[in-house]
């Protein structure tokens, strides 16, 4: 109900109208988008909202957006001295869950110098790619306890 109240409010507002057939029109085309939400939808029960994992992830990557735009800000100006080797990194994940698999999606493709390339379901890993990245052992086992950690604690 509350979606189709949103989408209902959305078309109206980008018609810029109260013409009974744009709400008319709106009507059935929220009922459609959310019918067809409904029967994507994953049936797995709702996460626990554990406040303190939940707050710690946040912070965690606030923080890390912050430092990762000064790293890269720094590379592309050419502030940083030393070698740079970017490349790709295959992350063997614990977490299962579809919805904090998007939420790591998020975050790994939100951090800059970082992008999401492949995920790999048979396997459950993901590939990263990396902007500069030095260590891979030390970068994975970083990853995993800032926020693989915390994504558990939080879905599964």
């Amino acid at each position: 109900m509350i979606l189709s109240t949103i989408l209902l409010a959305l078309w109206i507002v980008l018609q810029q109208s109260l013409a009974p057939s744009d709400i008319l029109l709106g009507v059935v085309i929220a009922a459609a988008a959310t019918w067809a939400y409904s029967r994507l939808r994953v049936s797995a029960p709702r996460p626990r909202l554990r406040l303190r994992p939940l707050l710690a992830l946040a912070l965690t990557f606030a923080g890390d957006v912050v430092r990762s735009n000064v790293a890269v800000a720094r590379i592309v100006l050419g502030l940083r001295r030393g070698k740079r080797s970017a490349g790709f990194l295959a992350l063997p994940l614990a977490l299962r869950d579809p919805r904090g698999l998007a939420i790591l999606g998020c975050i790994i493709t939100a951090t800059p110098g970082t992008s999401w390339a492949r995920y790999d379901a048979r396997r459950n890993e993901i590939t990263i790619h990396v902007l500069d990245l030095v260590d891979a052992d030390a970068w994975v086992r970083d990853f995993k306890s800032r926020y693989e950690t915390r994504l558990l604690e939080i879905f599964e």
